[in-house]
């Protein structure tokens, strides 16, 4: 009997727990034990992976994709590693996913992204880390937090490389140069440290200086460009005009060396034509004398004109000739037959 709160007596009915047969629990554990073993035997991996097989925290094998069999009751512990995926790390911002919540804060990435040059200009520099995990029991067991260690690494070594270089080189022409150096170096830590990573591709996704000094940079950038343009414009003008005048000026020292070459070449066989008549003049001074005066006589005749020949002895032959002013002649008037015969 028992007593409400007001003090009445009142009888409460007892209900009596059912009694299974003892083969029946028999049973009912059987299957539990036999669920739990199927349950904690078996595990799958998938196409991209390998599973790390650890035996009471022991490595002991890995496997390829596919169904296997381990030791029940988590004697035989599986970490699947994905070898086939190219893995990305991303640094000083953040590509959303769909069900998968920002893992950093906005003031973490922008303190991975804020780097200083080796000019002491700021930059803000984003970039991208691709790569692969091809020795999976390198990076379980090797380094602690291997992607945490991977990350640190990546960012040391590219504030490494901003630090050595201008900000005109990190932003504009040295992009290109700093992601292979960044890879290269990035790849011999790892290395160095065997945490079983293969860098495959650096990529700077996005570098620019702070937003506070950004129109000051953009004024910089125009006068720099500008300064491009009219230093292009002078060397195109000195490639023009250089060129040409030396052009000219080697066109006159040829012209000048052609004809001192000639009067040179025309002196010398002007003085050994003379020479060797002379020597025939000594051989023979009267045959050389008639027949340099047959020569120009040759040579000049032609040059004359109109032409009488006469005898030293004639006289009075002018009034006969009839000549006019110009050179030519006319026919002699015939004589008049008047008073004779």
């Amino acid at each position: 009997m028992a007593q409400d709160p007001f003090g009445n007596q009142v009888n409460i009915p007892r209900f009596e727990t059912p009694k299974l047969p003892p083969g029946v629990i028999r049973w009912v554990v059987l299957a539990v034990v036999a669920v739990a073993i199927l349950s904690t035997s078996f595990y799958q991996v998938e196409p991209d992976e390998v599973g790390v097989v650890l035996r009471l925290g022991v490595h002991i094998d890995s496997t390829p994709p596919g169904l296997h069999f381990k030791l029940p009751f988590f004697i035989d512990r599986v970490t699947p590693i994905p070898v086939q995926r190219q893995l990305t790390e991303e640094f000083g911002f953040e590509t959303p996913r769909s069900g998968v919540a920002l893992e950093f804060a906005r003031d973490e990435l922008a303190g991975q992204s804020n780097m200083l040059t080796g000019d002491l200009n700021a930059a803000v520099v984003e970039w991208v880390v691709q790569y692969r995990i091809v020795d999976p029991v390198a990076f379980l067991f090797k380094v602690r937090n291997a992607q945490d260690t991977f990350r640190d690494m990546s960012e040391a070594v590219m504030r490494e490389a901003v630090g050595d270089r201008t900000v005109n080189e990190v932003i504009t022409i040295g992009r290109q140069e700093l992601s292979a150096v960044v890879l290269e170096e990035l790849q011999e830590l790892n290395d160095l440290y065997e945490t079983g990573i293969q860098v495959e591709q650096v990529v700077l996704q996005d570098v620019t200086p702070p937003d506070p000094v950004q129109p000051a940079f953009n004024e910089v950038n125009e006068a720099e460009q500008e300064k491009s343009k009219l230093i292009s414009q002078a060397q195109s003008e000195y490639n023009k005009v250089v060129p040409r005048a030396r052009g000219e000026a080697q066109q006159t020292i040829l012209a000048a060396e052609g004809y001192a070459l000639d009067r040179v070449n025309r002196a010398q066989g002007e003085a050994a034509r003379f020479v060797a008549v002379y020597n025939e003049y000594r051989k023979a001074p009267e045959v050389t004398r008639r027949r340099i005066y047959l020569e120009t006589v040759r040579d000049i005749l032609p040059k004359v004109g109109r032409k009488i020949v006469v005898d030293d002895e004639i006289r009075g032959v002018l009034p006969l000739l009839n000549l006019d002013v110009g050179g030519r002649s006319r026919p002699a008037p015939r004589p008049s037959q008047e008073g004779g015969s």
